[in-house]
């Protein structure tokens, strides 16, 4: 059982190195797949979903191979369509990108639902949507999800997307670069990431015009060839190092960032009394740890809005401003799971369906939380930083889903923060019996 201790109530100060985006990775390491050829993706992050997609193609027949400690050669050449290991695939939400993947390159795949964090109804109808305009037959039986192309090969198609989806976005942005003609995406998602998945299939030889806006269009190619891809950096880590500055106080600057991706974290961070300062490539941050947060209201909601995925940790923050916040959840329906939590701080927050009432207090106390999902367990490191006392985190296993480094990066902006391994009870009693 890993845990993290944190003694807290002490300001941050120093320089944060933002690894490559999370988000990118997982969509880009299935996209290799789709290649004729090395592909060669560098800046990729520490991350424990990306070790698994490297496993799952590996699984699957690929060559891969580290170059450095944020550079994989993938050589997809001769790997056979099989079905994708249930295990491995169980566990991480993004295996998804491996049915558009797959079926975009042979024709059909046979891919388990995926898992990853508990953050209430994420179907994949509208991904499902997609596959079937460009022709394929899509069931789910013996617990997979079997596609099949009617002709061995899509045909181009046009889609239009019930609700903005990112994962629907880039999964049929993956079917559709093989497929033969073109392919219209409506009312597609327009993240940062989805602009990285474009640039990385357009690098290899892919026909993408359109990402980022809300009207993609994709003119099917007969072959990708190889070449190499840097992944931009994590928005989201960036944000949460923001979010922990603005909880903690302190002066930080957070290098390796493209200052754009983080505006709409910025004007709200900067609505709270936050100082931030934008350079090329970084920003930095600060906050006067004598001088309370002002209070706030955020709602969720895709980009370029404010990030579901920075809901927690900005939530955290407002639990020590000054004032009335108000947060509304314009994304998923079960995000608020790390309320109960963070009651035990001290936190004063009313959940009412989407809608999330923070009452800001002097101070958070530290105590015995769990992670409830990836970011909620961020937003629990952050709490514990800016808590007087000793907080200890649970669950960190969703944390290192999606955060390179976490504890050795706060480690080197002065947070006292420590990584302990205590024996799992049943183990040791089962030992023991």
């Amino acid at each position: 059982m890993t845990k993290y201790v944190i003694h807290g109530g002490r300001p941050l100060f120093g320089e944060i190195e933002i690894s490559g985006a999370k988000n990118a990775a997982v969509a880009i390491i299935p996209a290799a797949l789709l290649v004729d050829g090395v592909c060669r993706i560098e800046n990729i992050p520490q991350i424990s979903d990306v070790t698994l997609l490297l496993k799952i193609l590996q699984e699957l027949g690929a060559d891969v191979r580290t170059v450095d400690r944020t550079t994989v050669d993938i050589d997809c050449t001769h790997i056979r369509n099989a079905k994708v290991p249930d295990g491995m695939a169980r566990q991480i939400r993004a295996s998804y990108y491996l049915i558009g993947a797959l079926l975009g390159r042979f024709g059909s795949s046979q891919v388990p639902p995926p898992g990853g964090c508990h953050l209430g109804a994420r179907p994949i109808d509208q991904h499902i949507k997609g596959f079937v305009a460009m022709g394929a037959d899509v069931d789910v039986s013996g617990g997979y999800i079997n596609a099949r192309a009617q002709d061995g090969r899509l045909q181009g198609g046009q889609v239009y997307l019930d609700i903005v989806s990112v994962g629907a976005t880039m999964n049929i942005m993956l079917a559709a670069v093989l497929a033969k003609g073109m392919t219209i995406i409506e009312n597609a998602a327009k993240e940062p990431h989805i602009v990285d998945l474009a640039n990385f299939l357009n690098s290899m030889g892919a026909d993408i015009m359109g990402a980022g806006t809300d009207v993609i269009k994709i003119r099917g190619v007969d072959r990708l060839n190889g070449g190499a891809y840097s992944i931009i950096p994590d928005q989201i880590e960036a944000g949460t190092y923001m979010a922990a500055v603005a909880a903690a106080g302190g002066e930080v600057r957070i290098k390796n960032v493209i200052p754009k991706h983080l505006d709409c974290i910025t004007a709200k961070l900067v609505e709270m009394g936050v100082e931030v300062e934008e350079s090329d490539d970084s920003v930095l941050v600060r906050r006067d740890p004598n001088r309370r947060l002002n209070r706030t209201n955020v709602k969720t909601l895709p980009y370029p809005g404010f990030p579901t995925d920075m809901q927690p940790q900005i939530a955290v923050a407002l639990c020590m401003a000054e004032g009335t916040s108000v947060i509304t959840e314009g994304v998923w329906d079960s995000r608020y799971r790390y309320v109960d939590e963070i009651r035990r701080m001290g936190a004063k927050v009313q959940v009412d369906g989407k809608i999330a009432v923070i009452e800001g207090v002097d101070k958070l106390t530290g105590a015995p939380v769990q992670a409830c999902d990836l970011r909620a367990g961020a937003a629990m490191v952050i709490a514990g930083l800016a808590a007087q006392g000793t907080t200890e985190v649970d669950c960190v296993h969703y944390i290192e889903r999606g955060y390179e480094d976490i504890v050795r990066k706060l480690s080197g902006v002065g947070a006292d923060i420590r990584v302990v391994v205590t024996p799992d009870e049943e183990k040791t009693q089962a030992s023991v019996g």
